[in-house]
Parts: C-alpha cells; structure tokens; sequence
C-alpha cells in the first residue's frame, strides 16, 4: 500500500558490516517494509484523517514561551541594524551557529535521542551543552520529545502533527499545551537517572549569561562596532532566532515538500536545502525510514555534514559501534 509518488527501494537498503553497531536498525527496516499488517493500515489511514479541533485548554497560548520568543524575535531584529553590523559580529554568528547546530544535530538528536553511536562521557557532555545553547527546552524534554515524535510520526498525538498544517507543525505547537509533555519522563529513563541531565534539564537558560557577559566584555574592550552590545545582541536573539527556524523547518517542510526514499507510514520527505541548513537533518525521510542510522544522508549526492562530524570523531576513536545504513 503506497503512498503517491513514492518508490519502494527497501531491498536497497543495506547495513554497515558490523553486527554490534547495527544493533536496533534490523526492526526499522520491517517497519518500512511491512504494509499489509492492519496497524501499519491504521497508521496510514490516521495519515489523511481530518483532524479535530484543538480541545479549549489547548488554545491558549503559553505566556511564557510565547513572550520569550517574542522577545528573541524582536532581539534579532534589533541586531540587524546597521549600527550593530561588524566584521567581529559576523564571525561570532558564524561560529556559534556551528557549535548550536553541531551540538543538537550530532549531540542532542544523533547521540543522545537515538544513540546512533558511542562517545566518551566527557565529550558527550561537552556536546549536549553545545546542544542546550539552541535553547530549544532542556535535554530531557527535547529528548523525550523526540522520541514521543518517532512513536507517533504525524499520527493526531504528534505533538507537531504536519497533518495540522505548515504553521502549526512550524513552530505553534510550542506556544501551547501539549500532552506529549506528559510521557516524557517515561520515555526518557536513561537520562533520569543523571544529574548532570537533571541539572541541565532546569538551568539551560543560565548557559547564555556567561556567554553574554564575555561578549560584552570583548566588544567594549576592543571598541568593536556596536560595542558589545552589537556582539550580544548576534551572538544570542540573532543566532536563537535563525537556528530556531532551522530546526523547526525539520519538523514542518520535511514534511511537506521534498522527495522519498522509503515508503515510511508518514509524511517524512528528503528536502535537500533544509539538509544544507540543518548539517544533514533534511534528508528526513530517510531518517524516519531508520532513525538508529547515525547516517541520514544515504545517496551519493545526499551531502550530511554531521555524518562528516561523526566519521572524524570515529577516526579519532571518540565515536563507537557506530551505527550506518547504506542506501546502493
């Protein structure tokens, strides 16, 4: 039973050669590959249902979330004045979005949420907190929410449900109450029980002070253009504010335009331009066809530079049992 426009090509799917590593990959192929069974019907049927409106205690907005993102919006438009332009500016952008977006797509997504490999503690670390700078929630609750997302893959209890629409699959969903909030402390064991993921889960917002500060101090030491209220005012809303769309255009136009390899029970689509944005996240329905994957990007041409991350850090012996599927 296949969806319009989409190929069948599982038998081209093949795996790395190590047994151990693959560990977990083998049962998302049957996934992919079963559409006879009645629950894969039901979930394909779920995919075109109409959906209800949202229940009342839903519509509201969440005061909080809703006026930091505001805040932020407005941050980054402040930022973009020419008074605050400068070379140094630019080249703080420049490196912390690498760091924020390396940090959620090799730490927080690839390690963390599907543990696709292996890494020493320390450098796990080091890349969750590279991760909780997107400040994109704790990393127990993106973790949780993640992993509640692949259960129910754009099913009416995906909390960024693409059925909804563009707009809400986006970004609205966070501005309201969601129930998957509920189950992430369920789905999210293996972090419970660290209190470095604890600790983290409560104070992530505290990372940006110490980064704000020493931008500050720099920007007015070397009488940058725009003081070190320019290289803030860069380094935090601006940044914020563009990884945040990045990483939300996986949740909504990964969904909606794009092409497929696999014939997945969703609305997951490989979209070459999020891919370049996100380091290698737009090659999403590949991604959902097997999530334990470390590699997203499976055709010659599908370029994943977190893929390229992890392939360095396994020639240093840093990321283990590495986990790979292969698209020939």
């Amino acid at each position: 039973m296949a969806l319009p426009g989409i190929h069948h090509r599982e038998s081209s799917l093949v795996l790395s050669s190590d047994p151990a590593s693959n560990k977990g990959l083998q049962p998302q192929m049957l996934r992919v590959d079963s559409s006879s069974n009645q629950e894969e019907r039901r979930i394909r049927a779920a995919l075109a249902s109409r959906r209800e409106p949202l229940p009342a205690r839903q519509r509201k907005f969440k005061g909080g979330t809703t006026s930091f993102m505001l805040a932020m919006h407005v941050g980054a438009v402040f930022a973009l004045l020419p008074r605050f332009w400068s070379w140094q500016a630019v080249l703080v952008l420049a490196v912390l979005y690498w760091t924020t977006v390396l940090g959620v797509t090799l730490g927080l997504h690839r390690l963390v949420t599907h543990r696709s490999f292996t890494a020493p503690r320390p450098l796990e670390r080091i890349l969750v907190l590279m991760g909780a700078l997107a400040c994109q929630s704790g990393p127990i609750e993106w973790v949780g929410l993640h992993r509640h997302h692949h259960k129910y893959s754009d099913q009416p209890n995906d909390h960024h449900d693409a059925a909804r629409g563009l707009w809400w699959a986006h970004s609205a969903w966070m501005l309201h109450e969601i129930p998957a909030l509920q189950h992430v402390e369920r789905l999210t064991g293996d972090l419970q029980r660290d209190p470095f993921y604890r600790w983290l889960d409560r104070w992530f917002l505290l990372l940006q002070l110490p980064l704000g500060a020493a931008l500050f101090w720099y920007g007015e030491l070397a009488g940058v253009h725009g003081g070190g209220l320019g290289l803030v005012l860069w380094a935090i809303p601006l940044r914020l504010v563009i990884v945040y769309h990045v990483t939300w255009l996986v949740n909504s136009a990964t969904h909606f335009c794009g092409y497929r390899n696999f014939d997945c029970p969703d609305l997951s689509r490989n979209c070459w331009w999020v891919a370049i944005l996100s380091f290698g996240e737009g090659w999403h329905n590949n991604h959902h066809a097997f999530p334990h994957s470390a590699r997203h990007g499976l055709r010659w041409f599908e370029f994943d530079i977190t893929w390229q991350h992890i392939k360095l850090l396994r020639s240093l012996g840093w990321a283990r049992r590495v986990r790979e599927a292969s698209y020939r």
